[in-house]
């Protein structure tokens, strides 16, 4: 049975970059509705950004302590098909906006030191209790400021009954995507600062040598 690792590219701005990961292969484009983000796009530009993108490419839009009315006002003009939640929301508000709105979502859960396996699992069997429109954890780095910090955590923490159900993040680049995937073996990958020129403006080269990496680490993992 072949190893197919989903990739996510996030936080992207042009439509140039948009159509550079789609022609890549990535399998969604993040969208970032952060304001304080250098990679923010208003809700305009994320509509224009969404009309460059084909069918069965998933868009994500992510939020960062939002409020419903907000998100379903971009909702209404940038219609991403999925939710991530990157903030510090509760369990009950993002059950609540992603209600509102109809789209299941991601919760990033951001690892520190003292976060355990153990957590972890107790994080994810929560929201899945809260609500059927929950659809996994994206699990990042904790940095000052909400995601795009470059920074790698502990893949050790990660259970490993837990890792084929997340999306892997935080500090992935060419150089070690390869080693996550074949260590996690996680559903997905998601890179953002690791595929720049600068923040928020992608380079195609990265996006393709980045994908090649994680096919290199499918191709071991489907023999193996």
């Amino acid at each position: 049975m072949n190893h197919r690792t989903r990739i996510k590219i996030c936080g992207l701005t042009r439509i140039a970059d948009v159509k550079a990961a789609v022609a890549a292969g990535a399998d969604a484009i993040g969208l970032v509705f952060y304001p304080k983000s250098p990679r923010y796009v208003s809700p305009d530009a994320a509509a224009q950004l969404i009309k460059a993108i084909p069918p069965f490419v998933t868009t994500v839009g992510l939020f960062v302590n939002a409020g419903a009315h907000e998100v379903a006002s971009v909702v209404r003009q940038a219609p991403v098909s999925l939710l991530q939640f990157h903030g510090d929301e509760s369990i009950e508000q993002c059950c609540v906006v992603a209600g509102n709105v109809n789209r299941p979502f991601m919760r990033a859960a951001r690892i520190g030191p003292e976060i355990t396996g153990a957590d972890l699992l107790k994080y994810e069997h929560s929201y899945r209790a809260a609500s059927p429109l929950f659809a996994g954890l994206l699990l990042d780095a904790l940095v000052d400021g909400y995601g795009g910090g470059g920074k790698v955590f502990d893949w050790s923490l990660i259970p490993k009954e837990l890792a084929p159900r997340v999306v892997l993040s935080g500090g992935l680049s060419v150089q070690n995507v390869t080693e996550a995937v074949l260590r996690v073996r996680p559903h997905a990958v998601d890179v953002s600062s690791g595929v720049e020129l600068s923040k928020g403006i992608k380079d195609p080269s990265r996006i393709r040598a980045f994908m090649e990496a994680v096919r290199r680490a499918d191709a071991t993992l489907s023999t193996s």
